[in-house]
């Protein structure tokens, strides 16, 4: 089943599938619709490819949808890295295996952090809008080479790591990074951090890349906002529910933070109106992957998982709560 848009590879679809399966597409107007449909055209389906698209139509992947799947489902291939709107509990419980798409993702997310740390660092968001209201430069204050800015990335994983090397092309004045283990073959010039207190007091911009997950919601709150260098400047590509969005606006207004470049919220797609106030907040509605070089790579990712499972192997991107499932 094709449970949400695939815009660019439609011949990979029936190249990759069309010989291990018959290909049903989700066409359900709603998620009552599709509870019925489960029961009669989409009858039989085995596996399931899964985009964030669907959501508009049948809602998220959540307890009560994967409660309905039958049980003839084993596996759901999603297009994305982050797998949040998934519950990935239910699904084990269920039996079912959940995929991502790791990798696929990191250019895209990363030259969209760059962007971020570029627009606060030099404050070009506001001198966008400076220059289209007839203002010209008045009232800007002085903006920060990043060549004399420290970065903290947490969580170096793919992202962060593609971000840490695109950013050293200035270079950075110095990279550390926190993440729950060192990095193996991490480059010399990044430095590792032993806390998330000790990266944020050495940090002048601090972009966070860690998953949604239970033990990551609202990670990032007073206390830690606190732990920043007065006037710091936080990127967060991640999700944004990592943040404590009540925090992250206290922060700005007491100058703690000094800027912000934020392309996800907690309530997409709606953002805070508190947030629109901030001349000093770069502002993007989740462009993250927002290419047609990223979103091709993560369809056939997300193909190629559910190709290898049909013909009895184990696909590369199974989540790691899920990882038990393949042993």
């Amino acid at each position: 089943m094709i449970c949400g848009d695939i815009v660019w590879a439609h011949n990979e679809v029936r190249g990759m599938l069309g010989d291990l399966a018959e290909i049903v597409r989700m066409d359900s107007p709603s998620r009552e619709a599709f509870y019925e449909d489960l029961k009669g055209k989409y009858a039989g389906t085995v596996v399931i490819y899964r985009h964030n698209s669907s959501s508009l139509r049948i809602g998220e992947f959540d307890e009560d949808i994967i409660a309905h799947l039958p049980e003839s489902i084993k596996f759901i291939g999603h297009n994305g890295a982050g797998y949040d709107q998934i519950d990935v509990h239910a699904c084990i419980k269920k039996g079912i295996t959940v995929s991502n798409t790791p990798g696929a993702v990191d250019d895209g997310t990363a030259t969209t952090a760059l962007y971020l740390l570029i627009s606060t660092a030099r404050q070009y968001s506001i001198a966008e809008r400076q220059a289209r209201s007839g203002l010209w430069k008045n009232g800007l204050k002085p903006a920060h080479d990043p060549s004399a800015l420290t970065l903290g990335i947490l969580g170096l994983g793919g992202i962060g790591m593609t971000l840490a090397k695109y950013a050293h092309g200035f270079p950075m004045k110095a990279t550390y990074y926190y993440s729950r283990n060192p990095v193996k073959d991490c480059p010399d010039w990044i430095e590792y951090c032993h806390s998330m207190e000790e990266l944020f007091s050495k940090s002048d911009v601090i972009s966070l890349h860690v998953p949604l997950k239970p033990e990551t919601t609202g990670m990032i709150g007073a206390k830690e906002f606190a732990m920043m260098k007065k006037g710091a400047i936080l990127i967060n590509t991640a999700r944004g529910k990592v943040l404590d969005e009540e925090a992250l606006i206290e922060a700005l207004k007491s100058g703690q933070l000094s800027a912000a470049g934020l392309d996800v919220y907690p309530d997409e797609p709606n953002i805070n109106p508190a947030l629109l106030d901030f001349m000093n907040v770069t502002l993007l509605p989740h462009m993250g992957t927002e290419t047609q070089e990223s979103q091709k790579i993560m369809e056939i990712r997300a193909l190629e998982n559910l190709r290898v499972y049909l013909t009895g192997g184990t696909p590369r991107d199974i989540i790691p709560e899920c990882q038990h499932m393949t042993k």
